[in-house]
């Protein structure tokens, strides 16, 4: 290789460097803990329907219009959520199955946490989650189980449109229907859109995230050993769909 040609191939190659530094860096996003906790002011788009981050609003709307062209009309019932309205959730929770359930706060815990989460770790805090149901289909009971997905149920239909199409608009299912994942059960309604939710997942976990738990305010947060931290972050943060985490 000649002088001139080495030189050209090195100057193109800095180039290269140069546009993938730049690229990188644009894509990376400032997210405070208070933001991933629900503890700041949120900042994205609110509507009577669904609050989201700005690009996951959109991402949402052309999703949704996509779908109902084919007579699905996808609706959020959960979106974005406060730490505060966690807590109330949590909390509960705790107060029905400990006093009229008769279960333990350790066995309390335990159930809680099979579908809801300590306040200040749920997803639903950062504005890029939605549980979604098809709201052309009759509103009865709780919507959000399992058996409403599957087999004979009302949102059938939505769940096959979803597996086919949702990548295409950036959301991915979060708890996945796989036996050997644990943490949390399977939700077939919960999606997550990736191009904002997996940097503020990576984020999140570079904190002291056993500091954070066990600085938690809320009733049963006694019960937060140091064996049941390590196994919530472990099982219940880090056991999601592999497309959603580094």
């Amino acid at each position: 290789m000649n002088r001139r040609d080495y030189l050209k191939k090195q100057s193109l190659a800095s180039i290269g460097l140069l546009f993938t530094s730049e690229l990188c860096a644009n894509q990376q996003q400032d997210f405070s803990l208070e933001q991933l906790m629900g503890i700041a002011t949120f900042k994205g788009v609110s509507t009577p329907e669904v609050q989201l981050l700005r690009k996951a609003f959109e991402a949402y709307l052309e999703m949704q219009g996509a779908a109902l062209k084919e007579g699905i009309s996808i609706t959020a019932v959960s979106s974005y959520r406060s730490f505060a309205r966690q807590k109330a959730i949590f909390e509960r929770k705790y107060m029905r199955f400990t006093q009229n359930d008769g279960l333990t706060p350790q066995a309390a815990f335990e159930k809680i946490i099979e579908y809801s989460t300590i306040p200040g770790t749920s997803r639903h805090h950062w504005g890029t989650e939605i549980d979604i149901i098809d709201d052309s289909k009759p509103r009865v009971g709780d919507v959000l189980v399992e058996e409403k997905f599957h087999a004979n149920g009302p949102y059938v239909k939505l769940k096959e449109w979803m597996d086919f199409n949702a990548n295409d608009y950036g959301f991915y299912l979060v708890y996945t229907n796989d036996h050997n994942r644990k943490g949390f059960n399977y939700e077939p309604w919960h999606y997550s859109f990736k191009e904002l939710s997996k940097p503020m997942l990576d984020t999140y976990l570079r904190h002291d995230l056993k500091s954070v738990l066990r600085e938690a305010n809320f009733k049963g947060a006694a019960l937060l050993s140091e064996d049941l931290i390590e196994r919530y972050i472990e099982e219940h943060i880090k056991d999601i769909n592999p497309e959603l985490r580094s």
